[in-house]
């Protein structure tokens, strides 16, 4: 019989693996891999000030190509489940809709290419001519420190050279098959503080209140134009998510203020060049005797495009044999592992729909889920025999 992908939805959405728990998915990944000849490692990654993650790697086949389906098994947290029709993690479906936390971002991803590896292996063999592996993490909704990053880096040191990749993530804005992710533009995150002095506010000469400064400073971010975006990315975009001064008295003015600013960037910047730009830009306003302070968060990413032609041509055929649908080639949305993963091997995203994810009611249809495992198996099947391998 086929693999199921409704069904490995189903087994894992009934995992509450909010990060960084694991939750059961790893394992349940883990049996239905290990049964199918697939080799399994289920490998923990530990740093200072985050919480411990299990991650899996787990292949079958030998030599190049090696191809990887990679993505996450961890979820955000369900929220009220009160609010949910089914139960978050009841793994229900209800009118041809498979409700759960995780449904397309993106356990209805990994099942999708659980079914069609297994649904290929078994119709090809173990000895289809290549690799195929499993790069799944635990805290991709997390602070990203103990899952793909070190997972890929394991991988090397284990011997493992990838010769192209897809993420799972939903890609999809309102149909299956209307976009392929194939760049991303790049994040920073800053944190912008003035400090002046402390003071009554009936006695302003004896203190230097820093909120104006900081409304002049945030001004001037706010109005900076980074550039106009190209045929490849939009035009990058700062926005300032929040303004903090702790200050609970209304006659005390404070000596501290402080805004964070997140910035996605297409490449025409490099991190350099952006963060030598909103330093300049900060440093041109006349704060007088304020203390201008800007710190850098240590999680940026680089904006990337991938070329391989190859790799692109071959999903967008496989897309539209099974959806009908000629995909976008995509650079738009947030940020993914795809970040780490382009410094090891050309990658691009394909997946689901994401119209609820995160949301109460995270649902997915089930016959966009077969029809995933098609596009997956269908991907393969081009992926290897236009190697020469089958």
């Amino acid at each position: 019989m086929p693999a199921s992908a409704v069904s490995i939805a189903q087994d894992l959405i009934r995992c509450p693996s909010v990060t960084p728990a694991e939750g059961g998915a790893l394992q349940a990944l883990e049996t239905l891999l290990d049964g199918a000849g697939f080799k399994v490692s289920r490998v923990t990654f530990r740093d200072t000030d985050t919480p411990d993650v299990e991650n899996l790697f787990a292949s079958i086949g030998s030599g190049a190509p090696h191809f990887v389906f990679a993505g996450h098994t961890d979820v955000v947290p369900a929220g009220a489940e009160g609010d949910w029709s089914h139960g978050p993690f009841d793994g229900v479906i209800a009118d041809g809709m498979l409700y759960g936390r995780g449904a397309v971002d993106m356990k209805g991803g990994i099942a999708a290419f659980a079914a069609a590896a297994l649904d290929f292996v078994q119709e090809n063999g173990p000895d289809f001519g290549g690799t195929i592996s499993f790069l799944i993490t635990g805290d991709e909704e997390g602070p990203a420190v103990n899952g793909t990053v070190k997972l890929l880096d394991w991988a090397r040191e284990q011997g493992q050279v990838f010769d192209a990749c897809i993420v799972g993530e939903p890609t999809n804005p309102e149909m299956l098959g209307d976009a392929i992710k194939v760049g991303r533009r790049g994040s920073l995150s800053g944190i912008v503080s003035v400090r002046g002095v402390q003071g009554h506010v009936a006695y302003p000469h004896l203190a230097d209140n820093p909120v104006p400064g900081l409304l002049r400073l945030l001004a001037a971010l706010d109005a900076l134009k980074l550039d106009d975006g190209n045929d490849r990315f939009q035009p990058s975009n700062l926005e300032i998510v929040t303004v903090d001064t702790g200050n609970p008295a209304f006659n005390v003015i404070p000596a501290r203020t402080e805004a964070r600013f997140n910035i996605r960037y297409n490449d025409e910047w490099t991190l350099d060049s952006l963060k030598a730009r909103i330093r300049q830009t900060l440093e041109s306003v006349d704060i007088g005797n304020l203390e201008l302070g800007l710190d850098f968060k240590r999680d940026a990413s680089e904006s990337f495009l991938t070329k391989d032609e190859a790799l692109i041509s071959a999903l967008s055929d496989a897309v539209a044999a099974v959806t009908g649908r000629t995909p976008e080639l995509s650079t738009g949305g947030g940020t993914s592992d795809a970040r780490f993963i382009k410094n090891y091997c050309p990658v691009v995203e394909f997946g689901l729909v994401g119209q609820t994810m995160h949301k109460v009611d995270e649902c997915v249809a089930t016959a966009d889920l077969d029809r995933l495992a098609a596009v997956y198996k269908s991907f393969l099947g081009s992926y290897f025999s236009g190697a020469g391998r089958i």
